[in-house]
């Protein structure tokens, strides 16, 4: 267990595995709902892998007149059908995965069903995922933004789509599995929970556990 006990991680759409490594190394998880929305981050995007390679999949967002839009206030759009768009990627690239018709049931809803608002949409996820993977984290929403809680370490941008601005996780190391596609593209790490969902099934917990490296010997 690291030094601190809990952590701080903003919101996220179908994260990667090193974001729920996370929900399973620290005793209390902290959802931060009142920080201003940042773009190109997995708080709207999450990636997968395709044919070709990663294939980064994006919640489109109501922008309106302010930049600054509290997370829990920003709404999705729907100006574009993204959601039929998604799940057709979904489908085309893990329906002969080992486990698509395994868990299909329970993604599927996420690409049919309107949210208003993205944390909502977010949460629901999580909750469901949370569910399949058989884990229960004590998730807790934060009550202002900057109160970082003692014994908590602040992890809100640590984890991103962009290789600048992600930061040194001594306590994740990444484990192979194998994908779809990994004859082609090799192992690509670190990708959406779904991916591994579909493809190690329930042995996807045993493979985030070997991924804190806190935990090893």
């Amino acid at each position: 267990m690291p030094l601190n006990k809990n952590i701080l991680l903003s919101t996220a759409c179908f994260p990667p595995v090193q974001y729920f490594s996370k929900l399973v190394q620290f005793e209390n998880i902290y959802l931060e709902q009142f920080e201003n929305f940042t773009k190109q981050t997995y708080r709207n995007r999450y990636e997968i892998l395709g044919a070709n390679g990663i294939v980064s999949l994006i919640v489109p967002v109501v922008k309106g007149r302010s930049r600054k839009i509290k997370i829990r206030d920003l709404k999705i759009s729907y100006d574009t059908d993204w959601q039929r768009n998604h799940w057709r990627t979904i489908f085309s690239t893990y329906n002969s995965s080992p486990f698509f018709e395994f868990y299909k049931d329970d993604i599927q809803p996420f690409f049919e069903k309107p949210w208003k608002f993205l944390f909502d949409f977010n949460l629901e996820i999580m909750e469901t995922l949370c569910e399949l993977l058989e884990l229960e984290p004590n998730l807790v929403l934060t009550e202002d933004f900057e109160q970082v809680p003692e014994g908590t370490l602040n992890f809100r941008e640590a984890i991103s789509p962009k290789k600048h601005r992600t930061e040194k996780d001594p306590q994740f190391s990444v484990q192979p599995y194998t994908q779809v596609f990994h004859e082609k593209t090799g192992f690509v790490p670190n990708l959406s929970i779904l991916d591994l969902l579909f493809n190690e099934g329930p042995n996807s917990l045993n493979v985030i556990e070997e991924t804190i490296q806190a935990n090893k010997s």
